[in-house]
């Protein structure tokens, strides 16, 4: 899932809003929160496998896990930005 015009055709099954690939900073520490055993998902779930990538909506505020290059668009899974650190993944 790195394909720039397939994303460009997804939206966010909640509002539809755009998504855009997150930044490989934003999915590092992601990864380093997950490590530490502190991130969560939208059903306050614990994260235990490492992001392999994200889309993240237009707003900034959400991110859908890539993992093995398949996008999780699953509203539960869906990891909200604003949780973990607002100022940490602010989205332009």
């Amino acid at each position: 899932m790195n394909d720039p015009k397939l994303v460009s055709l997804l939206r966010c099954p909640i509002d539809g809003g755009e998504l855009t690939f997150a930044e490989s900073g934003t999915i590092g520490k992601l990864n380093d929160a997950i490590q530490r055993g502190e991130l969560r998902d939208e059903s306050d779930q614990k994260v235990t496998l490492a992001l392999q990538a994200g889309l993240v909506h237009a707003d900034g505020k959400r991110l859908y896990p890539i993992r093995n290059n398949i996008v999780s668009m699953i509203n539960s899974e869906s990891i909200r930005l604003s949780k973990v650190d607002p100022t940490r993944f602010a989205h332009p």
